[in-house]
């Protein structure tokens, strides 16, 4: 299963012999650098570039060009590297873009050796930039991992490789760019709209912002002929592959085996994507207002989801601004009142006074300076949702979105799903929409444990549990209705039998695939039930002989809801959870726990990791998520059905409806 990745998110690599696939729209330069456990490049010998296109366990492209393959040996590289980053840089000839947000997003895949796809990412967000950190696969704890960077440099190369600490960054940015070029390393030109090699996918990534956080020195590189040449790293294809005639490859490029096709495998040569719609043209001298979709991808959907995630790293990025602006301001008053108070003449007379003033005068106009520019993004921004929330399909509109009143069962599974929304204290009422992705790749911890709220409302514990239930409910049948018929099941453990309530409209519309499990004996069942399918698929994966499944074995991704844990739980049961929240997500097993950490302790450390690898949320407004690009507490609040609406049980018995008709 491909984990497909966004903008801080890591995944386990399975293999070391790999290949990095970029496909950018418009030339590229592709790079990589090596670098050790404190994340420090030792010289220009650990950079692999167009001009020195080898190290051990690593090659790279000597051609600028609209798609690149990476060689990545993993077990060949240095003891001593523990990170490899794989940037992407526009040509600086003079003859094409100079800023990647002039350009559609940078799409790059890691693959196997036979084309599969094992984690991929788009590289959305990039304005000025013209050089960007893609990726990094990185060394933890003896085992290798891949994470989406899309760190950008507006300074080009030079930054980029200053900012991991090379000396040498200037000449060598200078010298990369002299060999793209020269013929050393000749350019392919970007394919015409509608080309075979105009074809790329923008598919993006589910996380969301979470509550954690984030050699031998190699002699001269061998000079040979191109990527996958007879120095390819151990592993590696001996012979470039040739591409068919006319698909956009540079045919003069010399070598015995003809020229690389750089076009993405596994992917069909279609016409690129649509363009987005564009707004109708506005009165002249009034700006044009913002349009639902106006993202890239193939689909409205996944411009929709491109479209929300570029708000929120907008909201971000102003809101940071903003914060930095502020705090310029109170440093520079306070230094100039300690100057004040430092200074024996300003106690004569009016001088004291009047300086303090000034400096009070001049705080208040940085400040209000900083507040009219994040007024006018705030305005933008929630002028782009007022357009954008009324279009989000079922999958990500609230509970009170009409949408819903429309609802059919879909045929196909949504990119992403919401499950609640995002403010910052600055941003106040704008909300953004929380979306992950789906299928789910790590499960969901509703926090029933609390004290309370940001506003002080449920401090009650009982309240709190019910909150925590209700919430879990929503995203469970949320879960179920963006589902196609028979492609989503769900089971209950309720062991003490407390959750009847809440559970009713899930009971009462018999989308359940069984009564909700009750007491001990309840709880040992459902999970063993679910830890056979677990081991029966992993079994068979491995094997290749997905078809020997056997007879009547549910194939549909399994959600496993489970209230007050760890009531009715004993070691054994422990264990069993552990192994399916590890496991279970490859082969479409995934939880939402509804628990009270602090209960959950009994265990000491053993749940830790459990509690860690889930992404926990509340039942009420609380700061407990970080971005990736600056960090910011985002309020989180969840997606809740409006009180006394019926629009939930009238779309869970569509969905129990459709369940019926598909059994």
């Amino acid at each position: 299963m491909t984990a497909e990745l966004v903008r801080g998110q890591n995944h386990p690599l399975s293999q070391v012999r790999l290949e990095v696939r970029v496909s950018a729209g418009t030339p590229v330069v592709a790079a990589a650098t090596l670098s050790d456990e404190q994340g420090t490049i030792r010289g220009v010998e650990w950079v692999a570039h167009p001009g020195a296109a080898a190290l051990p366990g690593l090659e790279v492209s000597r051609q600028a060009a609209a798609d690149h393959r990476l060689a990545v040996d993993l077990d060949a590289v240095p003891d001593a590297v523990h990170r490899v980053d794989v940037l992407l840089a526009l040509p600086t000839d003079g003859r094409g873009p100079v800023r990647f947000g002039a350009v559609a997003a940078p799409f790059v895949a890691v693959t196997g050796l036979d084309g599969t796809e094992v984690a991929t990412y788009t590289i959305t967000g990039l304005d000025a930039e013209s050089a960007v950190v893609a990726l990094e696969l990185y060394r933890r704890q003896g085992a290798w991992k891949v994470r989406a960077v899309g760190q950008g440099y507006a300074g080009g190369l030079a930054e980029l490789l200053a900012d991991q600490g090379l000396t040498e960054a200037h000449a060598l940015a200078n010298g990369i760019q002299a060999a793209v070029a020269q013929s050393h390393a000749r350019a392919v030109p970007a394919p015409a709209s509608g080309t075979a090699d105009a074809d790329r996918a923008h598919r993006h990534a589910g996380t969301t912002p979470d509550a954690g956080g984030h050699v031998t020195q190699p002699g001269p590189p061998p000079q040979h002929a191109g990527p996958y040449g007879h120095d390819a790293p151990h592993g590696m294809p001996a012979q470039p592959t040739p591409a068919p005639a006319g698909q956009g490859v540079d045919p003069a490029r010399p070598g015995p085996a003809g020229p690389v096709d750089y076009t993405h495998p596994g992917r069909q040569r279609t016409a690129p994507p649509p363009p987005p719609p564009t707004a109708p043209p506005a009165p002249q001298g009034q700006p044009t207002g913002p349009v639902a979709g106006d993202a890239t991808g193939w689909s409205m959907d996944e411009r929709l989801y491109n479209q929300v995630w570029g708000m929120f790293e907008d909201l971000a990025r102003t809101t940071a601004a903003y914060r930095s602006a502020v705090d310029f301001a109170d440093s520079r008053m306070e230094k100039e009142l300690d100057q004040v108070l430092s200074d024996p003449r300003s106690r004569i007379g009016g001088q004291g006074d009047a300086a303090r003033e000034a400096a009070r005068a001049r705080h208040a106009d940085l400040v209000g300076q900083a507040r009219q520019a994040l007024d006018r993004d705030l305005a933008q921004l929630q002028a782009e949702a007022d357009v954008v929330e009324p279009a989000l399909p079922p999958a990500y509109a609230r509970w009170d979105n009409p949408v819903w009143h429309g609802y059919r069962v879909p045929m196909e599974m949504p990119m992403a799903l919401r499950v609640g929304d995002l403010h910052l204290p600055e941003s106040d009422p704008l909300r953004i929409p929380l979306l992950v992705r789906l299928p789910l790749e790590r499960g969901l911890w509703i926090d029933s444990g609390r004290a309370g709220s940001l506003d002080g409302s449920f401090a009650d514990s009982h309240e709190l549990r019910q909150g925590a239930m209700e919430t879990a409910v929503a995203l469970a049948a949320r879960l179920l209705a963006v589902h196609p018929a028979g492609e989503f099941t769900l089971h209950v453990i309720d062991a003490a039998g407390s959750a009847a309530g809440s559970l009713a409209p899930l009971t009462r519309s018999g989308v359940l695939a069984g009564p909700p499990a009750v007491g001990a004996a309840g709880v040992s069942e459902v999970l063993a039930r679910l830890t056979e399918r677990v081991d029966l698929v992993q079994m068979a994966v491995r094997g290749g002989a997905a078809d020997a499944l056997p007879p009547g074995l549910d194939t549909a991704q399994q959600l496993l809801l489970i209230n007050d844990f760890p009531h009715g739980f004993d070691d054994r049961a422990v264990t069993r959870l552990r192994y399916l929240a590890d496991e279970g997500p490859a082969v479409g097993v995934h939880l939402l726990m509804v628990a009270d950490r602090e209960d959950a302790a009994g265990y000491g450390p053993l749940l830790d990791p459990l509690w860690r690898s889930l992404l926990r949320l509340t039942p009420v407004a609380d700061d407990h998520l970080a971005d990736p690009w600056v960090g910011h507490a985002w309020t989180y609040e969840p997606s809740l059905v409006p009180p006394g609406s019926q629009i939930l049980q009238q779309v869970l018995t569509q969905v129990a409806e459709a369940r019926t008709k598909y059994m």
